[in-house]
C-alpha cells in the first residue's frame, strides 16, 4: 500500500476535510435546513433560538451575528451549506469572493469582467 502525500496548503484557502467537516457538522446541519422556507422564517425571527435548536459553537455564532463568511470556512462551515445561510443575508456568490479576495463586491466585478475578456 503506498502513502498519500500531504496536501499543500493553497495560501488563503480553508481545505474542507474530514476534520474540518467535524468541526462544522452542527453549522453544516443548520444550514441545511435552510432548504425549508419555513426554517429561513424561523432563523430570521430568532437567530439565537435557532442557533441553539442545531447547538453552534459560541464562536460560530458570533461569525453568524457579524456575517462573516470567511470566519464560519474557517469554523467548519462549508461553502455549498453556507450559500443557503448567506442568501438569507441577501450575499450571493459573488459577494463571498469579494471577501474571500479582500476586495470591495464592485472591485471584485470588475476583476471577473476583466478575466473574461482575456
Amino acid at each position: 500500500m503506498t502513502k498519500k502525500k500531504a496536501r499543500k496548503p493553497i495560501p488563503g484557502t480553508t481545505i474542507f476535510d474530514g476534520r474540518m467537516a467535524m468541526k462544522g457538522y452542527a453549522l453544516n446541519k443548520m444550514c441545511y435546513s435552510f432548504n425549508e422556507a419555513a426554517n429561513r422564517e424561523a432563523f430570521r425571527k430568532d437567530e439565537d433560538a435557532y442557533c441553539d435548536k442545531y447547538g453552534i459553537t459560541d464562536e460560530q455564532r458570533a461569525a453568524v451575528k457579524k456575517r462573516d463568511v470567511l470566519k464560519l470556512l474557517s469554523l467548519g462551515g462549508n461553502i455549498y451549506y453556507l450559500a443557503k445561510l448567506t442568501g438569507i443575508f441577501g450575499l450571493n456568490m459573488q459577494d463571498i469572493g469579494a471577501q474571500q479576495s479582500g476586495v470591495t463586491l464592485e472591485e471584485f466585478k470588475a476583476k471577473l469582467l476583466a478575466a473574461g475578456e482575456k
